[in-house]
């Protein structure tokens, strides 16, 4: 895997790894992606099992995965894939959008979505964009998705307190402020502006978004993102997003 290449960085191209079980869109995307500067088809899969062994022998840096496909879905392929590969970046390929199976797919570790019907160049540009470090994402989904997978973790760890307890005793993170203890092990891994970053990125902010809150240039901002998703061992923003959700940056009043 590119490393460097998948952080926007160096000159190696950014190797991509198609998994799509319809041939003639798997020939329009190779066609598209390997027309690209500086992107670079390395392999293509018609279903996810085959993704995921294709993922372990190519390590690319980003896999454009379609959602339903047979013998394995897009899904619980990016659940394998990330389980071995948590730097390789996902990237879902669908023609619908489905709020609950991209939930889905974000819990899995996917950076995101791009639509079957946009246009060449917003594709091209999403996997440019999620290479580098940007939000396949517009702010405001971001922003629902996020929300939404805290009340789906709020509602499973009430789910599994009644479990252990016999009663829904235990507070989720929605009913309550984590403290900078609980959070210590995310938190001691970056500076105080990188947590900064983090949390305005876990709000769904864009890059030019943050700058402007923080009174920072947009390659500063960039150059805060590159060093946050390298500390936290992730992939991609989405996934440095939901790491900062899990614990408990969107609360205000949590500091370092």
């Amino acid at each position: 895997m590119n490393d460097s290449a998948s952080l926007g960085q160096g000159s190696a191209p950014s190797q991509i790894l198609i998994v799509e079980d319809h041939p003639l869109v798997r020939e329009a995307l190779r066609q598209l992606l390997n027309g690209q500067e500086g992107l670079e088809v390395v392999g293509e899969a018609e279903d996810g099992l085959e993704g995921l062994e294709m993922c372990r022998r190519l390590r690319p840096d980003l896999v454009l995965m379609d959602v339903r496909m047979p013998r394995m879905d897009g899904v619980e392929a990016t659940r394998a894939i990330k389980g071995e590969l948590p730097r390789t970046v996902v990237l879902m390929l669908t023609a619908l959008e489905d709020p609950q199976y991209m939930r889905e797919a974000l819990k899995a570790g996917a950076a995101g979505y791009v639509l079957k019907h946009a246009s060449h160049q917003q594709i091209a540009d999403s996997v440019r964009g999620t290479l580098a470090g940007e939000s396949p994402l517009n702010s405001t989904v971001a922003m629902q998705l996020l929300l939404q997978l805290m009340k789906d973790e709020a509602l499973t760890m009430k789910a599994e307190a009644s479990t252990a307890d016999g009663e829904m005793s235990t507070p989720s993170p929605s009913e309550k402020e984590l403290s900078t203890t609980e959070a210590s092990p995310l938190l001691g891994l970056l500076t105080k502006r990188e947590v900064e970053v983090l949390r305005l990125i876990s709000l769904g902010q864009t890059n030019q978004e943050i700058a402007r809150s923080l009174l920072l240039s947009v390659s500063t901002v960039k150059g805060h993102v590159r060093q946050i998703i390298s500390k936290l061992g992730v992939s991609d923003r989405t996934q440095a997003a939901i790491m900062a959700v899990r614990a408990g940056l969107q609360h205000e009043g949590l500091s370092r």
